[in-house]
């Protein structure tokens, strides 16, 4: 794999997991939220990626396929003075796991922080080898 296939698949993997990290922040932000633009509870979204074969380069990249809807169960929540309680006195809340997003959050973070530095390590080499060229 040469350096300019290297760069590419780890640009890839950034733009995957900056849509990962942005769903995360979305989720977080709806994790306590009744409804959404519908007026249902707010559906989780989770990022599906698939590997994007680069011919010619010797490698795969990765890009987001789709961004679906968690079939987790929304959270229903006993609070009978809440302005959108059923009639029985339950809250349907989001079905955001607030702990599973931080989680998830890290992962995302700790992958693209990776793919920065592989992006980095290949234009220092693309760079020592022009200066030992230029020599």
């Amino acid at each position: 794999m040469s350096l300019i296939s290297s760069l590419h698949v780890a640009s890839t993997a950034l733009h995957a997991q900056s849509l990962r990290l942005n769903t995360v922040a979305s989720n977080l932000a709806n994790a306590d939220s009744t409804v959404d633009t519908n007026g249902q509870p707010y559906k989780g979204k989770q990022v599906v990626f698939r590997t994007i074969p680069m011919e010619d380069q010797g490698a795969d990249g990765v890009e987001v396929m789709s961004i679906s809807d968690s079939t987790a169960p929304a959270r229903r929540v006993y609070e009978p003075n809440h302005p959108k309680a059923d009639g029985q006195g339950f809250v349907t809340y989001s079905n955001v796991n607030p702990v599973e997003e931080m989680v998830n959050m890290i992962s995302a973070s700790r992958s693209y922080q990776m793919n920065l530095e592989a992006m980095n390590s290949a234009r220092e080499l693309m760079q020592r080898s022009l200066d030992i060229l230029g020599t």
